[in-house]
């Protein structure tokens, strides 16, 4: 009766095929097909990689995407991890109150991201928004501005916005790595002189630096991905012109709410292709870094 133990992750592998693996052979599947509506023309190859990435508007519109995913990145990166791993190493410190810090920073994470973002939309509103008001009694009014209404600043309100939604998740990552960190390494660095920053850039850091790989990879994969938070205050269309669009935006709006029936279907399915190796990439590259840097050392 011992087989009986290999079938049990057969409903696993069941839920992960037909969620994960079915749609992503789908989707590349369907890219090299014509489309009319939901129904499947004829093939046509890798022509709708081709049109995509050099016929307008469809190559303007996925380098304006990239861009701002690229910089969704780059934000979180400094922003949300920088300030993480700061405020988790306050806690690792065990300041007073650090237990109710944990909480503090982990309850946005409770959270669904819609309502995250309407409430948000609430805040950021110009006319009586919680921002401009605070800001026009503390004598900033010319601070005041429709926040998500300007293309100068919709997309880094976004990035911040969601930088405040993760910042909990990413101190527990980099928390778990600070606390794996042997106490007799410290004890001996601190023996041999090391304190404050040459302590930190030393020692913690390059300790720490699988937590912050995972970390990074995690922030990427989140800001290639980045949908959910940008549809609901900004819509399927990227507003103001075009300047909140991402590429999971794109995708959404040529797969399902555009006119062209006869093409977003295809092409569609040709970015959602382009994406998945772009994350699928990156991710499969940090990782194998990560681990032939664990095996040097």
């Amino acid at each position: 009766m011992r087989w009986l133990i290999h079938l049990f992750p057969l409903p696993a592998l069941v839920i992960y095929t037909l969620f994960v693996v079915y749609p992503i052979f789908s989707a590349f599947l369907y890219s090299l097909y014509d489309w009319n509506g939901i129904k499947r023309g004829v093939f046509v190859g890798l022509q709708n990689f081709i049109t995509l990435f050099t016929v307008e508007p469809f190559n303007e519109m996925f380098w304006n995407a990239f861009r701002h995913n690229v910089f969704y990145f780059v934000v979180e990166m400094i922003v949300q991890n920088g300030i993480a791993f700061g405020l988790a190493f306050l806690i690792y410190r065990k300041i007073r109150g650090s237990g109710f810090l944990k909480i503090a920073y982990f309850m946005p994470r409770l959270l669904s991201v819609i309502v995250i973002g309407f409430l948000w939309k609430l805040i950021l509103n110009p006319n009586y928004g919680a921002l401009n008001s605070i800001l026009a009694k503390i004598g900033l009014e010319e601070w005041t501005r429709p926040w998500l209404g300007d293309p100068d600043t919709a997309l880094l309100a976004i990035i911040l916005i969601n930088s405040w939604f993760g910042i909990g998740f990413a101190i527990l990552i980099f928390l778990a790595g600070l606390q794996s960190i042997p106490e007799d390494l410290i004890e001996a660095a601190r023996l041999d002189g090391a304190t404050g920053l040459r302590m930190l850039w030393k020692m913690i850091l390059p300790l720490c630096m699988p937590a912050i790989t995972i970390m990074t990879i995690f922030t990427f994969i989140q800001a290639f991905e980045a949908f959910e938070l940008v549809y609901a205050m900004q819509g399927s269309m990227g507003e103001p012109f075009y300047s909140t669009d991402t590429l999971a935006v794109y995708f959404y709006r040529m797969a399902f709410s555009s006119g062209a029936g006869d093409v977003t279907l295809g092409l569609g399915s040709a970015l959602a292709v382009v994406l998945f190796f772009i994350v699928g990439s990156v991710s499969a590259l940090s990782l194998y870094l990560m681990r032939k840097r664990e095996v040097q050392h």
